[in-house]
């Protein structure tokens, strides 16, 4: 595969005819089905979708694999090799997402397409579905008081849906967290959100109890999870589920939030809320 250099691709965009003619040229499929490709009418999803989803989506063959169309997958592990990023697939039960939340904002993880994976004590794992682009890079430094950026590619589909529901999540229990009287500003970080010093009970029926419990019961089933442990402790409450015998952690709530969740799956469960010595069987 030829490699592409970085000055002749310094903060390109990847576009449909970009991604054809490098795959042509890379001997991925045949000059026939660019050109269908083309010639075929991709205007009203160009706008919506990624490159990489459009021509997923037209199911060409693949000239390294017979009988096989290109995914998402082979266009992204082409793509970053194309790069010289590495590639990372999301695993969601690894992902810290009040830390990862809290390097970017949602509109400026969106205008540019990227996901924070990882924070370390000096470096962000910074995932992108655009891995030529680098505009966004400064503004980002300046935030992060000299950590160092770790660029990884992310498979498209991915990142459509984990972007969403990563900050989806958050934001419920941040709200769910928030004191109405606070004084907190829009621009306050996750965790000054959930400062628990100044947090109200939250009411089990409250809309973002109500979505963290759906995500999570949700999140357990696209798991194959067989059990959903709640560990409620003095600061805060560990999630974790029980995967092939193995407890994964999941999240970690503010106690308050979690003592919320816990009385909104009892009510779902049509249990006793006020009941919390003996053991309950839900219906």
């Amino acid at each position: 595969m030829r490699k592409a250099s970085e000055s002749s691709l310094a903060d390109m965009r990847v576009e449909l005819p970009w991604l054809l003619d490098e795959l042509v040229r890379d001997g991925m499929i045949c000059e026939d089905d660019a050109r269908a490709c083309r010639a075929s009418r991709t205007d009203k999803v160009s706008d919506k979708l990624h490159p990489v989803q459009i021509l997923a989506r037209l199911y060409v063959d693949s000239l390294g694999s017979k009988g096989s169309s290109l995914s998402t997958k082979a266009l992204t592990s082409w793509l970053a090799e194309k790069a010289g990023q590495p590639e990372f697939p999301i695993d969601p039960l690894k992902i810290d997402i009040p830390a990862i939340t809290a390097v970017m904002s949602y509109a400026f993880a969106q205008r540019h397409q990227l996901l924070a994976i990882e924070v370390g004590p000096d470096y962000v794992v910074v995932g992108s579905t655009q891995p030529f682009l680098k505009a966004w890079e400064p503004d980002l430094k300046q935030t992060l008081k000299g950590k160092e950026i770790r660029r990884v590619v992310l498979n498209v589909d991915d990142y459509a849906r984990y972007s969403v529901e990563f900050y989806n999540l958050a934001r419920s229990v941040s709200g769910a967290g928030k004191h109405d009287q606070s004084g907190k500003g829009g621009g306050a970080n996750f965790e000054q959100l959930l400062e628990l010093g100044k947090l109200s009970s939250i009411e089990a029926n409250d809309q973002h109890v109500v979505s963290i419990v759906d995500w999570l019961l949700q999140y357990a089933f696209e798991q194959r999870a067989s059990d959903i442990h709640l560990e409620p402790r003095r600061d805060s409450g560990k999630v974790r589920f029980r995967i092939d015998g193995i407890l994964h952690d999941v999240n970690e709530f503010p106690a308050n939030v979690m003592a919320a969740v816990s009385s909104r799956i009892k009510i779902l469960g049509r249990m006793n809320v006020a009941e919390k010595r003996r053991p309950q069987d839900g219906r």
